[in-house]
């Protein structure tokens, strides 16, 4: 769990994500060494896994990959839907997977994502938006099961990530979930664009939930296309799509006063940034890493660990 003694940490890095990756295998996405040569390059010194399957899964082929770039990994992803009845073996079933190539490479935690209630191809709703009584009790209960196995099974740490379109999104719900599972097994992803997607207030939830704080996702979202997503009721895809994330610090949330907060609260956290833009040209990545990674290493906080960018990628230059 996340300490609140003793001086603050904030390790900088990046994701797949940020390169408009969401998928294991898909032709609009790069190629997972163009990504790892270039989020190297841009000076990040820690990643995720993102989709399993996208980076190589066998994990000494994986650690050499990493080890000559000079990255190291923060975490790996799960998707979970235990409000569903018989739910528990689909969803153990991807976290073997997961947890296992974490723990081989060095990471610590496993960021669990609420699966959608709109499937994301059609935009149709697959279930209710609201959960009943009893759902509710059968995610919160399984989520703790799982931060238990998780941490028994792996030694990993499990970090409850919200999002959009799923039964963890408004802040309202957030504050439901922290209340209804055990804080001594499941601390949160704040991902802060998530929570400004539902006009949350991520300063908030870290000031009034700061035992809950392990882990975070750094987004930000244009309230101008979030008001029209919320409007017309968008899908998620096509809110991406229309750029409701844009890079800092052209969106909310402002990233200095996170980072001020979480320093005086003494927090020891992963900052992992996070971008959505699937699909996006092959080119469009790197330049908006670079900006970014400038952007935060300009807050010089004491607590932030980011590292240098790092001689280009082989080709990036031109590419860039």
């Amino acid at each position: 769990m996340t300490e609140q003694h003793g001086r603050a940490r904030i390790r900088v890095g990046s994701a797949p994500d940020s390169w408009g990756v969401w998928f294991p295998d898909d032709p609009e996405q790069v190629p997972w060494q163009r990504f790892l040569d270039e989020v190297s390059a841009c000076g990040y010194e820690w990643i995720e896994l993102g989709p399993y399957g996208y980076l190589p899964t066998d994990p000494a082929r994986l650690s050499d990959e990493l080890s000559a770039r000079g990255l190291q990994v923060s975490a790996g992803t799960v998707f979970e839907h235990l409000h569903r009845p018989d739910s528990w073996d689909a969803v153990w079933s991807q976290v073997k997977d997961v947890a296992a190539l974490t723990r081989a490479t060095g990471g610590t935690h496993v960021v669990v994502i609420p699966d959608t209630f709109r499937d994301q191809k059609t935009g149709a709703d697959v279930e209710p938006r609201e959960l009943t009584p009893e759902a509710w009790r059968a995610k919160t209960s399984g989520v703790d099961r799982l931060a238990r196995a998780i941490r028994e099974e792996y030694g990993l740490t499990i970090a409850y990530h919200p999002h959009a379109e799923s039964h963890v999104g408004w802040q309202r719900d957030i504050e439901r979930f922290l209340a209804d599972t055990d804080p001594g097994y499941v601390p949160l992803c704040l991902d802060t664009g998530h929570v400004s997607y539902y006009r949350g207030d991520n300063l908030d939830l870290i000031h009034r939930y700061p035992e809950r704080i392990g882990y975070l996702h750094l987004k930000q979202v244009d309230p101008q296309v979030i008001d029209e997503v919320l409007e017309k009721d968008v899908t998620w895809p096509d809110a991406v799509r229309m750029d409701a994330f844009v890079e800092p610090p052209h969106g909310v949330p402002a990233y200095p006063p996170l980072f001020e907060a979480i320093e005086e609260l003494g927090l020891d956290v992963f900052a992992i940034v996070e971008q959505d833009m699937y699909p996006c040209p092959p080119d469009r990545p790197l330049p908006i890493a670079r900006r970014t990674h400038r952007h935060i290493a300009g807050c010089r906080l004491p607590s932030l660990q980011i590292g240098a960018p790092r001689t280009p990628a082989p080709g990036s230059e031109a590419r860039a």
